[in-house]
């Protein structure tokens, strides 16, 4: 969780639902039990003692009959706290821009609270307080005059970038892998001898699959992670060289096999054709020009299936779902692997689609 922002602090200011969480636990009650005695739902009253709902006057009220403590002690309670607030927001100066940010980044902000990095609360300036601490930024707004290293665009251009949210993004790929410890350097050679072992991996169940891939990386000395994405940020993979190590992380915006597998041996691509320096974000463009994309697509193409069996088979076969099957066990790769190299290459999208396989990600 996040330590105490400058300034005012916010973890020095406590919602009223703090006071009520402890009320209960003293009179060994349960939040249902409370939820009953005041006539609110279970939802409306674990949302108040997590401090995401305030206490109204009428639910203060209900209090006085449920806790016996009277309605004045919890509308005080929470008039303290809205004061405090406000001292918070003039103490740290917060902009009306800022504002405008944190809308921009609520998806950013809920996925935060869901693992963990710092609470959501309904109240904007503490939530500011801790992106601010978070995102390594004194005012969400300075985020867009900071340079992200190297950027490669490489998908469709009805992809809008957020840089807000691509640069929160990025932070959770550094905070997920953080706590990583490797004991080998990055050893780009053994990583060409891992192709193999790398690819066999596709064929098992989803999460086995990331758990094996993990493994095979650390002994690379690559930290891997597959990380949620969001809109506003329409990424592919991110790398990032610390000292000896590297760390590579991919998204999971589309659970297709062969885009999964296609973006990460392009991610390889780069690590072995040495074509990035300290940070590289790919964002999904492919009608890029960029000559280190299009190696590092290449490499991805050719690593998945041999091109000249590829162009022997196209040539040479009907294709339909048993054609691609069995070359695509000649390959030692997923059916879906072929058909999405097809489809790119016909620009066909609906061709077979129907036996691409999904994998089923679980948090």
């Amino acid at each position: 969780m996040m330590e105490n922002v400058n300034g005012l602090s916010p973890e020095l200011i406590v919602h009223p639902g703090e006071t009520i969480k402890e009320l209960l636990e003293d009179k060994g009650m349960t939040q249902e039990e409370l939820a009953t005695r005041t006539g609110y739902t279970p939802k409306h009253v674990s949302e108040i003692i997590s401090g995401k709902k305030n206490i109204s006057a009428k639910f203060a009220n209900t209090l006085e009959y449920a806790l016996g403590i009277p309605t004045e002690f919890w509308i005080n309670l929470q008039g303290i706290y809205d004061k405090n607030i406000i001292e918070l927001e003039k103490a740290n100066n917060i902009s009306s821009k800022e504002y405008d940010i944190l809308e921009q980044l609520k998806d950013i902000v809920a996925y935060c609270n869901d693992i963990k990095i710092f609470q959501h609360t309904t109240n904007k300036s503490v939530t500011i307080l801790n992106l601010r601490k978070f995102l390594n930024v004194n005012d969400l707004s300075y985020i867009e005059k900071l340079p992200i290293k190297q950027v490669a665009f490489r998908a469709s251009k009805k992809n809008t970038v957020n840089i807000y949210v691509l640069y929160a993004w990025q932070k959770i790929c550094e905070y997920l892998t953080n706590d990583i410890i490797l004991d080998d350097k990055f050893n780009k050679e053994m990583l060409k001898n891992k192709y193999d072992e790398i690819k066999s991996t596709m064929f098992l169940e989803a999460n086995e699959m990331i758990r094996k891939l993990k493994i095979i990386f650390k002994e690379c000395g690559i930290v891997f992670e597959v990380v949620k994405h969001f809109t506003g940020a329409p990424v592919q993979g991110f790398i990032k060289k610390n000292k000896d190590n590297i760390i590579m992380c991919l998204t999971i915006r589309q659970a297709f096999s062969d885009i999964f597998w296609f973006t990460l041996f392009h991610e390889i691509g780069h690590l072995v054709n040495d074509d990035f320096e300290d940070i590289y974000i790919d964002i999904d463009n492919k009608f890029s020009d960029n000559l280190k994309e299009q190696k590092a697509d290449k490499f991805a193409r050719n690593i998945l299936i041999n091109e000249k069996e590829y162009n022997d088979f196209i040539k040479n076969n009907n294709i339909n779902i048993i054609s691609v099957r069995n070359f695509a066990k000649n390959q030692n790769v997923l059916p879906g692997i072929v058909i999405g190299r097809i489809q790119n290459d016909q620009n066909n999208y609906s061709l077979l689609t129907k036996y691409k396989e999904k994998y089923a990600w679980k948090n």
